[in-house]
């Protein structure tokens, strides 16, 4: 191992101890690694860690591509925010959780430092997730991809707006609802989930449309192949919608036309030897908690 990144979007006082041991351990093991600089400014305030000649980085062009593990500290929504930063790097993540329910990330922060030499040493496993894109003609979007789900949304709580929808090029359907989710495998436990979208495994090959509130009861979430490329309209009684990439909101016009289609790189996702998906899914889910069982 020559070098792994930190990244994290908060930390607490709770926390103080653990982060003081990973550092101290990667100093220990003489690991060279670079630290989000926001996140290091957190950090001053709460260890007693010295940075002082710590290189920081704070996008993608700072984070270097040998790079060979990116920690991230927080929970799914810290993956998420970091995958914009490592793009099309193919730098695996591990996701150390701080926080509460994590799909993505599994390590406990209690437990990293039992899975600290594992994970160091290379003996992981590694799971790659597929991210899906949007792209118009009509306006440039940036950081155009999303790991979890692209999701068209009304401007205004007051009315539902109309998803016109084509799948390669065929009519599929109009959508009168709340929004649109399309999700990726990893994204069907997340918003998907909420408003009665499957969940699909990673490894499968797919798309989830998934209709939010619709006005027509016939209309149910709709797996597709991720080959595919959706385009969508969006009619609404004022002139803008809501689209959101993950947890990036961008109002447009609806004018504003959309293609969505899978990205042409994937995230990588750590995963220590003795945890596997379904396993993360008996943890969060409670799947096998009965009494029965």
């Amino acid at each position: 191992m020559k070098k792994i990144a930190v990244f994290g979007l908060k930390a607490s006082e709770e926390q103080k101890e653990s982060f003081d041991v990973f550092f101290a351990e990667l100093q220990k093991r003489k690991i060279e690694f670079i630290i989000d600089e926001n996140f290091v400014s957190i950090l001053k305030s709460i260890i007693s860690f010295n940075f002082e000649n710590i290189n920081t980085f704070s996008n993608y062009d700072d984070l270097p591509t040998e790079t060979d593990l990116m920690f991230t500290f927080g929970g799914d929504g810290t993956i998420l925010e970091a995958a914009t930063i490592i793009k099309d790097k193919m730098i695996p993540v591990v996701g150390v959780n701080t926080g509460r329910l994590g799909f993505l990330a599994t390590i406990n922060i209690e437990f990293l430092f039992e899975k600290l030499d594992d994970i160091l040493n290379g003996h992981y496993n590694i799971s790659r997730r597929s991210l899906i894109a949007v792209e118009s003609d009509q306006q440039k979007i940036e950081d155009n991809f999303a790991l979890n789900e692209i999701t068209v949304t009304r401007r205004e709580t007051t009315s539902m707006i109309t998803v016109r929808t084509w799948m390669n090029g065929e009519f599929l359907n109009s959508f009168w609802a709340d929004g649109l989710i399309i999700s990726t495998p990893t994204g069907s436990t997340g918003y998907s989930l909420s408003c009665g979208g499957p969940i699909v495994h990673p490894q499968n090959n797919t798309f989830i449309i998934t209709p939010i509130a619709p006005h027509n009861l016939n209309v149910r979430p709709f797996i597709i192949s991720d080959d595919s490329f959706l385009d969508l309209t969006i009619e609404s009684r004022v002139d803008e919608y809501f689209l959101s990439l993950d947890s990036r909101n961008l109002p447009l016009s609806t004018h504003v036309k959309l293609r969505i289609r899978k990205a042409d790189f994937e995230i990588l996702i750590v995963e220590p030897t003795d945890k596997s998906y379904l396993n993360t899914l008996r943890e969060k889910m409670f799947w096998g908690s009965d009494k029965r069982n």
